[in-house]
């Protein structure tokens, strides 16, 4: 089980694909949410690129030292990771915090490759997180949570994944305590200027995030030198689980797309 230590306690991250030729992704999950975020995407990118999926501090195996946590925190935890893995760059790919992180890393290192940010605010002010607020000893409030950031038409049709992503978020997500020290981490949040992030990047919504309004990450990507903006009208904030699939693909492409240049 490896764990990559940080300045004040140890990151838990787990890793398939270890061709060095491969091109390196690093998966950054969401505020309170442990690595299950990624279930959608690991395996589906894990054939043709070397994956690593980082357990944010104070949830999944990571350790939760006090609080609150500082994005220089976070972007120092991602750092020890690329260190334990021998990573030199990646891909970020990052959803909510997670894609905040990519942002602040790409802007104060030279780790990132590429970012792709699926519901990612441009500034705390941009952030809701509410929904993704619960309790995880608390079973209604857990199932409330999950249903309110997926759409009403995916919940109608797909009950399994649900009862899975419940009992994830039950073993996994952060305490109420400790996602409040994370969320502090996008409090003054704010990449500026981001016409200095020329690297390629690529903004994912969907469009009924109650999250990241979309119209915000559209914006963001219009702000990027070299930023595109990708929607999925009939998802919610969970597009890695509503629309895996074309997901991946759009992953997959993306990364083939930079490595080839």
């Amino acid at each position: 089980m490896p764990f990559a230590e940080g300045d004040d306690g140890a990151i838990h991250y787990t890793q398939a694909g270890e061709n060095p030729e491969a091109p390196a992704v690093v998966l950054l999950g969401e505020l309170g949410f442990g690595a299950w975020g990624w279930s959608w995407q690991y395996g589906a990118l894990a054939g043709p690129c070397r994956v690593v999926v980082i357990d944010t501090r104070g949830a999944g195996r990571s350790d939760a030292p006090d609080g609150p946590y500082a994005m220089a925190d976070l972007v120092g935890d991602l750092e020890a990771v690329f260190a334990d893995c021998n990573i030199r760059t990646a891909h970020l790919v990052g959803c909510g915090l997670g894609g905040a992180v990519a942002l602040a890393a790409a802007r104060r290192t030279n780790r990132a490759e590429s970012l792709t940010l699926i519901g990612t605010p441009p500034s705390g002010e941009a952030f809701d997180p509410e929904p993704l607020s619960a309790d995880p000893t608390d079973e209604a409030a857990l199932r409330a949570s999950t249903m309110s950031l997926l759409s009403s038409e995916f919940c109608a049709r797909e009950d399994a994944p649900i009862e899975q992503i419940i009992e994830w978020r039950r073993e996994e997500d952060a305490t109420p305590a400790t996602r409040a020290a994370q969320l502090a981490a996008l409090d003054g949040f704010d990449p500026e200027p981001l016409y200095e992030l020329t690297l390629p990047v690529r903004v994912v919504a969907g469009g009924a995030d109650p999250v990241v309004d979309p119209e915000v990450s559209r914006r963001l990507a219009e702000e990027l030198p070299n930023g595109e903006f990708t929607s999925y009208p009939e998802a919610s904030h969970l597009v890695t689980i509503e629309r895996s699939a074309a997901l991946n693909d759009f992953l997959l492409g993306f990364i083939e797309s930079v490595d080839d240049r």
